[in-house]
């Protein structure tokens, strides 16, 4: 019988491990060496912030993994002999595979600041990284958060939660300003400004850490000579491919495993998935690699169909993302750059008392609806991808905004407002579709 190996247990590596069963009695061994079960990445944060137990994170009960026949080692990989088809493990026997799929992950970055390696300088990705925080940030009366992204985000709102102080530094003169356009950073920073033990250093770089005699960061230096006492660091400059183990083998190896469209690697049976994967050619616009949660699911169930004799190349269609800053949802669907292209021109609506912001980005001279960012409002993703599938125009988006409202029926709605604001923009006359769709809808 084939045996596939999968060497991690996050979204993506566990999405290829239970849509394999589905199509095949394949023998399935999945390594971890982070945790005996999948659970929730996104959940971590409130496991710290005590809203849930870490067991709560795991999505399947004990038992699903003997009912579907997959069968979970808790260890370490050390090597790959790829020739011999042979992983070595850390504490149990050699294992042999068929077919190798590497789902092994990220590991924040460090750009080799002194002092990084300090008790108490830490990123948040894993499991492990979870409990030093929470050993950590004991007793700390300031801390400080390097790199304005979700993960700082997310830091922050833990800490703050203990009623921990934070400055958080960012070295662009706004909150993810390799992301976000200006209106859309300051929606975010004004929702910052509101927790006054969180203080928003702009325009700001860590220069060193320094220590205590104990060994313990005790304060942090800035580019500018700023000297910031505090006994916790955070760094959330991103994230990096975790293949320093494969590095040296014969594997084709960038800033990521180098993959084909399918998935595969350069060496026969070997795949590679998830956040330590790197496509080979460009994606349309879409990033080389891609370290979100839904692209680890959307590649598990990719290579599973190829593992299982459909050959399926990755296609994940339209670019979109969904997170949380504090108490702000956000969606993006499609592309809207941090500065607006030569080509572009775009309409910002913004509420005027509740923090809520729509974001569109069109094309100057076909009118063609390019992206949104969303702030507040929770929208249907199958209607943007629609939009952005027919190359639907921004006035089209307009008439049609009541189809993309998620809860219309449960929450205040603004389409009124918003298409007001884009007619009075352009000198447009652009009239809503009646409610007549929602009440099929809802029938």
């Amino acid at each position: 019988m084939k045996h596939i190996v999968i060497v991690g247990n996050g979204i993506a590596g566990i999405t290829a491990a239970r849509h394999i069963r589905k199509k095949s009695d394949y023998k399935i061994t999945v390594v971890s060496a982070e945790s005996e079960y999948f659970f929730s990445r996104t959940a971590l944060m409130y496991v710290y912030m005590g809203h849930m137990r870490f067991e709560d994170t795991q999505p399947y009960e004990p038992y699903f993994w003997k009912k579907n026949r997959i069968e979970l080692i808790h260890d370490c990989v050390t090597t790959i002999d790829f020739d011999a088809k042979t992983l070595k493990l850390e504490q149990q026997s050699d294992l042999h595979y068929d077919d190798l799929i590497l789902a092994v992950g990220s590991k924040p970055n460090t750009f080799g600041w002194p002092g990084q390696d300090l008790k108490g300088v830490q990123g948040l990705y894993s499991k492990q990284d979870l409990e030093a925080m929470e050993a950590n940030s004991k007793g700390v009366t300031q801390a400080v958060i390097v790199g304005g992204g979700l993960i700082g985000v997310e830091m922050a709102e833990m800490l703050l939660s203990r009623d921990i102080p934070v400055k958080f530094l960012v070295r662009e003169d706004r909150f993810w300003g390799g992301i976000l356009p200006r209106a859309d950073a300051d929606l975010i920073e004004g929702q910052m400004a509101q927790h006054h033990a969180l203080d928003l250093c702009k325009e700001t770089e860590l220069e060193a850490i320094q220590g205590d005699d104990n060994g313990r960061v005790k304060s942090i230096t800035t580019k500018s000579g700023e000297t910031i006492p505090c006994q916790f660091v955070g760094l959330t400059v991103g994230v990096t491919p975790n293949v320093d183990f494969l590095r040296g083998t014969t594997l084709e190896i960038d800033r990521g495993i180098l993959v084909n469209p399918d998935l595969s690697t350069s060496i026969p049976n070997v795949y590679a998935i998830g956040d330590c994967a790197q496509f080979k050619r460009s994606n349309g616009m879409r990033r080389s690699i891609e370290q979100v949660w839904y692209t680890g699911r959307m590649m598990g169930e990719t290579v599973a169909e190829t593992i299982c004799g459909n050959p399926t190349n990755y296609s994940p269609g339209h670019w979109f993302n969904s997170a949380k800053f504090f108490d702000v949802e956000y969606q993006t669907y499609g592309w809207v750059w941090n500065e607006l292209k030569e080509d572009e021109e775009e309409f910002i609506w913004r509420h005027p008392q509740k923090e809520i912001l729509m974001h569109f980005v069109f094309d100057k001279d076909t009118l063609t609806f390019k992206g949104i960012n969303n702030f507040g409002i929770r929208l249907r993703h199958e209607v943007f991808d629609n939009w952005l599938n027919q190359s639907a125009t921004i006035d089209e988006v307009m008439t049609n905004l009541r189809r993309a409202n998620f809860d219309p029926e449960f929450f205040s709605t603004y389409e009124k407002e918003i298409v007001a604001a884009y007619n009075q923009q352009f000198n447009k006359h652009i009239q809503l579709a009646s409610k007549k769709w929602w009440r099929r809808i809802l029938a």
